[in-house]
């Protein structure tokens, strides 16, 4: 792991890259040596909150490949951040012409290998797999392969990019792990270095709990922090799971506790309510979320209970670019591997980039970009 110091140099100006340095050694002793820790992790975060920089993705490729039908295999509709992606994704197929089948698993493992089955049978052109883990329905996916349907993911395995060991040709996501790393140093900036966490994960998904044991490693690397644990609850039952695992931890922790992170906003649409009835004050215990950005997460930030920011998906954009990588590969060519930088909505900068509509919406003409590539003359 790279030292503090040389990840800041290496920076030509603060960044969430930085984020990396500050994870690499534990908060000094010394009061000084510790203001000069948070004062570098301070600048990490708010590097996280600025308002989204120009667009630096790509701007040629092919030219839509019209009349394609698309398969697309969801995770879980309930899940705020999966249905903004494939409302995205719906926004730019009708751009270039395509006909899309929506597949949901429901959240139900059993599931997957059904769907993945039934859209194999819509005869599509191409696949889309929007929250689900690639390798773990590998057996679904590798007879697409076998026909050359390209494959097209979001959140479909730990890192971007194209997922060894399977036939994804590219993972749409931004940088799980800083992701995870700034949404933890937001909560040690917040707290003066000071927090008391508990982290809610998945581990039946490689990336979640990627994420959950990133954000552990930071809390764990502040000597003036306490991971008080981590607690397991799977996404598509924490409707069910969350209020009385808020209740138990309440009673266990009691004031202790004061930093909530989850690597999904929807684990604190089921917590909230609890610490309401509970009797908290709004300020009494932080919520952080490494993802997705949901418009229950901006409501909350923007009326300060409880929730103080999640670093939120730009899932609108997510959808373009998943279609924009689909049609790279229709048309025989490569993908961008394009990684959009990490963004923290806070309540100061909740107004910025879509913030008035509840979400996470970059102000950079993606859209217009995109449409200027698939229609070119």
């Amino acid at each position: 792991m790279r030292g503090l110091l040389l990840a800041w140099a290496c920076a030509c100006m603060p960044s969430v890259a930085a984020a990396q340095g500050v994870l690499s050694a534990p908060v000094p002793e010394g009061a000084v040596a510790t203001r000069n820790y948070l004062d570098q992790a301070k600048r990490v975060v708010d590097a996280a909150a600025q308002p989204a920089a120009p667009w630096n993705g790509p701007r040629d490729g092919p030219r839509a490949q019209r009349g394609k039908r698309i398969a697309v295999v969801a995770e879980d509709l309930r899940n705020g951040g999966i249905l903004g992606v494939i409302d995205g994704m719906l926004e730019a197929a009708k751009v270039v012409g395509w006909s899309v089948k929506i597949f949901d698993t429901g959240g139900v493992p059993e599931l997957r290998l059904k769907m993945l089955a039934d859209a194999l049978e819509s005869r599509p052109d191409g696949l889309i797999i929007v929250g689900g883990d690639a390798r773990a329905v590998l057996p679904g996916l590798r007879p697409f392969s076998e026909r050359n349907i390209p494959i097209v993911g979001w959140h479909a395995a730990a890192q971007a990019g194209a997922v060894p060991g399977t036939p994804v040709a590219m993972n749409v996501s931004t940088d799980p792990l800083e992701v995870a790393r700034v949404t933890a140093l937001a909560a040690i900036v917040e707290s003066g270095g000071r927090a008391r966490v508990i982290i809610f994960t998945d581990s039946s998904y490689r990336l979640p709990q990627s994420k959950a044991d990133a954000m552990a490693a930071v809390v764990r690397a502040c000597s003036g922090c306490t991971l008080l644990e981590m607690r397991d609850v799977p996404i598509s039952r924490n409707q069910e799971l969350m209020p009385g695992i808020t209740r138990s931890l309440l009673a266990r922790y009691g004031a202790r506790w004061t930093y909530a992170l989850a690597i999904n906003d929807i684990y604190f649409d089921y917590a909230a309510p609890v610490l309401t009835q509970a009797g908290l004050p709004n300020t009494a215990l932080a919520m952080l979320s490494a993802g997705d950005g949901s418009e229950s997460a901006f409501l909350r930030i923007r009326a300060h209970t409880f929730q103080t920011g999640t670093v939120a998906e730009p899932l609108n954009l997510h959808g373009w670019q998943m279609v924009d990588e689909m049609n790279r590969l229709l048309a025989g060519e490569s993908v961008t591997g394009y990684v959009f930088p990490v963004h923290l909505v806070t309540a100061d900068n909740i107004s910025a980039d879509g913030g008035d509509r509840l979400l996470y919406d970059p102000a950079n003409g993606y859209r217009d970009i995109y449409r200027r590539i698939w229609e070119r003359p």
